[in-house]
């Protein structure tokens, strides 16, 4: 029974995934139809990015209150409903109105989630529950892309996203006797941890927090920026039809997937802190080739090398809380990382939406590398004030 309750935890990941990458995939066409300019794409992405900051900040007391499995249930299902809400949409302030629901399902999702597998299963698995969210983000794009070639439109795409996302939600609300097996173990640990909870103030007051939340603002940058203008970047700059470019884009998704699952073999015999270096080395190699001008081939090897890189890059940094600042303060870390993530999620790529309507679409790669450099120095930032703590 808990092998099975892990892999429904792996098909939530894949759920959660699914809706990540269609708005990049498919803004291209729908900025056209819904006449607006092309850095709306920003708003739309800040309003989901704010909905993950609340649900993530409020998970905590939501998950003690009716716990992990309903509250994953009932966060998939906002996700659906959401996505159907962008399928019957036809404008750009009805598309904001159903962000918020978006967003809100999915920031429950991802920090209960982490949470319990951190708490309850072998570090390896957080390498390969990160990869099923690569699975899900793979898959949106391809189905988007299918939609579009197929001339259905965008609409449709969405559409049978929230269909996926809704017979999932089906599948957990029936897991949910799985999850009480585990029930009296996390009431036990969430009981122990919250006897001397730090406040925010406290958490920052950390040696290393600082640069840990730059590094987590700085990692969420770079994959959501990428994911969401690497069409519109290949459509504009590099002349490729916008069903070939979102196709492209789907490939980075991959390189995340299949990087992730390698990953936790990988694990058995790096270091996290040597992951994460590979990690970056990687990046910095997918965005030499996206710099070159050789049309096509450069810039999806370069869109495949991003995401490699991008793989152990996550999931490590949280493995490796517990050893940089302590167990007993490890929970507390991983909050407030994850909310720089989020915060990251929701200024950066809404930035570049402005740079690339006012200056260039072409400076993506320079935007991404430029996140890149501060990440690198941060993490290594982080290392120092660890070990000098």
């Amino acid at each position: 029974m808990f092998q099975l309750l892990l892999a429904i935890i792996y098909l939530a990941f894949i759920s959660l995934g699914l809706p990540d990458a269609l708005l990049g995939s498919a803004w291209p066409v729908m900025y056209e139809e819904l006449q607006v300019p092309i850095s709306y794409a920003g708003i739309i992405s800040m309003i989901i990015a704010v909905g993950t900051v609340v649900s993530s900040l409020l998970s905590d007391r939501m998950t003690r209150s009716f716990g992990t499995g309903k509250v994953t249930a009932v966060s998939v299902f906002a996700t659906a409903a959401a996505l159907f809400g962008f399928s019957v949409s036809h404008s750009f302030w009805l598309l904001c109105l159903w962000a918020v629901p978006y967003g809100l399902g999915a920031g429950s999702v991802d920090a209960s989630l982490n949470n319990y597998v951190a708490l309850h299963y072998a570090s390896r698995h957080m390498s390969w529950l990160h990869c099923m969210w690569g699975v899900g983000a793979s898959v949106g794009p391809y189905v988007m892309g299918f939609a579009l070639n197929g001339g259905y439109g965008w609409n449709k795409g969405y559409l049978w996203i929230a269909i996926l996302q809704m017979i999932l939600t089906g599948i957990l609300l029936f897991s949910l006797p799985l999850w009480k097996g585990r029930a009296k173990d996390t009431d036990s640990d969430e009981k122990d941890e919250a006897s001397k909870p730090l406040s925010l103030k406290q958490i920052v007051g950390i040696a290393g927090a600082k640069e840990v939340m730059v590094t987590f603002f700085c990692y969420c940058a770079l994959e959501q920026t990428a994911g969401l203008w690497a069409s519109s970047y290949l459509v504009m700059h590099r002349g490729i039809a916008s069903e070939t470019a979102a196709g492209f884009a789907a490939w980075f998704y991959v390189g995340i997937t299949v990087g992730r699952a390698l990953s936790g073999f990988v694990t058995m015999k790096l270091s996290d802190t040597q992951m994460i270096r590979l990690g970056f080395g990687i990046i910095l190699s997918g965005l030499i080739f996206l710099f070159l001008p050789f049309g096509m081939a450069t810039s999806f090897i370069g869109l495949i090398l991003i995401g490699l890189g991008c793989a152990p890059v996550y999931p490590c940094i949280i493995h490796s809380t517990p050893a940089h600042f302590g167990s007993d303060k490890s929970q507390a870390v991983i909050g407030v990382q994850m909310a720089s993530a989020y915060v990251g999620t929701c200024l950066m790529p809404p930035l570049f939406g402005l740079i690339a309507n006012h200056i260039s679409v072409s400076l993506f790669p320079v935007y991404l590398t430029a996140i890149l450099i501060l990440m690198t120095v941060m993490h290594e930032l982080l290392l120092k004030r660890c070990a000098d703590a």
